[in-house]
């Protein structure tokens, strides 16, 4: 079959002149693709680019057929109501006519042969969790997920041959996202979306990654990339290390090379000085050997320069890992020691009338899931001191620290490295900056004002000063850290909490990335309800 989108010479700059890609070649195919890349590589401009949304400086895209396209970020303004966002307020309103006895051609001409678009919406809604979203509804007062999943029906209803979607599961819970998963499983058209859920991206049939302002795709889902990726940066390690040695083998070459003609220049000097022949003869050979020893100066010079120019090229297919990596031997605590007692804990109506009654001993990795809207921020937020109980106490026994889904603890005015220094006045400026360093802060990039950070450096910024805080903290609180992270910035905080000694409580929907943390048990929220306690692994999120 042909390709749905073919995208060719194309190149996007912003208004000050910096180019996001230049040249761009791209085709994607009639399956669904999955389309991958650092934060700020230009997924989402390109996605705006295939949609129309967004004029090219130069370049061609060739789409095969209709297209419906969601952006990360839905208009949500004002009195627009979610038949609009659906699109589809016009047909409503000239069915709602024509049922009342109008006659009027033009309700006829805007309602076409959909006379049942209100059952069909009403499907699609209840199908995405939905049923009690109505139509007339305003769209300001729906939650981020609601409106993402509004829009996809919207699309779903439209009956696209191409689907784009920008970060689709952002912002749902683990019951939303097994429901647009569905949803997607069941589209029959051609999909690109960009996303950092591995569960997503494990349902697709090819990964499309945008590196260094090129498209690469690898045929079959994500788990198939990485195996990909593996065994070729596994051959790339092999050809850095031949391409070294030969460089040290061409190295040692041409130092014996100088090292014999200085020897023979010795001896020549020897055997001129004793005059053994003529001088017109002597000159000649001296001018013949000078010839051969620069030739052959010159031909190791150059085979030394050939072999440098190899390794680079090999190193230049050497991905860096730039994982964090810090010992944090002060976070440690005792296996029996308690950490949190909550007891009888109520806020409002949020854990119902008998509360929360909780507890950590030793360094616990904790899962906090359920639905949006169930209590998990309010519970992080009530042991974190910053929401006050109606009724239980909250004990903490050891210092700890609350990372916000919103990361709003750093000093946006303030660099890196000053927001590190406020935090830990006990640590010198070189201490710090080797901290900053572990935590991928290298350089300049200390210096950075935490007001230009993308989200990934944020969370990093925010986990370098949580973490070197005086006193170390001890219980970790993270609430939905992998939201807005692109796959390389999820592998850091994962590595950064493998580094970490204390116990973590971790709120998330990510069921890959709480998959990889150890998680030793589970508490889980339900409105109204009080917070239950197991060690179900990770299908009870989705229960």
């Amino acid at each position: 079959m042909s390709n749905a989108i073919v995208i060719q010479n194309l190149s996007f700059a912003w208004p000050d002149g910096e180019y996001v890609f230049t040249n761009l070649d791209a085709a994607f195919g009639p399956g669904k693709t999955g389309l991958i890349g650092h934060n700020g590589c230009g997924k989402s401009t390109l996605l705006r680019l295939i949609a129309g949304h967004a004029t090219p400086a130069q370049g061609h895209i060739e789409r095969h057929g209709t297209l419906g396209y969601l952006p990360q970020e839905l208009p949500l303004s004002g009195h627009r109501s979610v038949a609009d966002l659906l699109g589809i307020s016009g047909r409503l309103q000239a069915l709602d006519a024509i049922e009342s006895g109008s006659a009027d051609e033009s309700h006829f001409e805007m309602l076409g042969e959909q006379w049942d678009i209100a059952e069909r919406t009403r499907a699609h809604l209840d199908a995405l969790g939905l049923a009690d979203i109505e139509l007339g509804r305003t769209v300001a007062t729906l939650s981020g997920g609601e409106a993402m999943l509004c829009g996809l029906t919207g699309l779903l209803l439209a009956q696209p041959d191409l689907l784009i979607l920008d970060e689709p599961t952002n912002n749902l819970d683990a019951r939303a996202r097994s429901r647009l998963y569905t949803a997607i499983d069941q589209f029959d058209g051609a999909l690109v979306v960009v996303s950092h859920d591995r569960a997503l991206l494990d349902r697709v049939d090819a990964i499309a990654e945008l590196r260094a302002g090129r498209i690469r795709t690898f045929t079959g889902n994500f788990d198939a990339y990485e195996r990909a990726i593996a065994t070729e940066q596994h051959a790339a390690a092999r050809h850095v290390r031949q391409a070294a040695a030969d460089v040290e083998r061409q190295r040692r070459d041409a130092m014996e090379n100088q090292t014999k003609l200085a020897h023979r220049r010795q001896q020549a000097k020897r055997f001129h000085a004793n005059k053994r022949q003529p001088l017109i003869v002597m000159n000649a050979k001296k001018r013949s050997a000078e010839v051969s020893a620069a030739k052959l100066t010159e031909r190791h010079t150059e085979e030394l320069a050939q072999a440098r120019e190899k390794l680079d090229a090999a190193q230049r297919k050497l991905r860096g890992e730039d994982l964090i990596a810090v010992d944090l031997p002060e976070t440690r605590v005792p296996s029996g020691r308690v950490l949190l007692d909550v007891r009888a804990l109520t806020v409002g109506d949020v854990f119902g009338a008998a509360g929360v009654s909780l507890g950590i001993q030793g360094p616990e990795r904790i899962a906090l899931i359920g639905d949006n809207g169930s209590g998990k921020t309010t519970l992080l937020r009530a042991i974190a001191g910053l929401v006050m109980p109606d009724t239980g106490e909250v004990n903490t026994y050891v210092p700890l620290r609350y990372v916000p889904q919103k990361i709003d603890i750093l000093h946006e005015e303030a660099t890196v490295l000053d927001n590190v220094r406020a935090a830990a006045p006990h640590m010198t400026d070189a201490q710090i900056r080797n901290r900053l360093a572990r935590f991928q802060f290298r350089k300049d990039a200390a210096f950075a004002m935490a007001g230009t950070l993308s989200g990934g450096e944020r969370l990093r910024a925010a986990l370098a000063v949580v973490l070197s805080a005086s006193p170390a903290p001890q219980l970790l609180m993270l609430d939905e850290p992998t939201n807005n992270l692109d796959l390389p910035s999820v592998a850091q905080l994962k590595a950064a909490l493998d580094s970490y000694r204390g116990a973590v409580i971790v709120a998330s929907h990510d069921a890959a990335f709480l998959a990889e943390l150890g998680i030793t048990r589970w508490w889980k929220a339900a409105k109204g309800e009080p917070v239950t306690v197991g060690e179900d692994p990770l299908e009870t999120a989705g229960e």
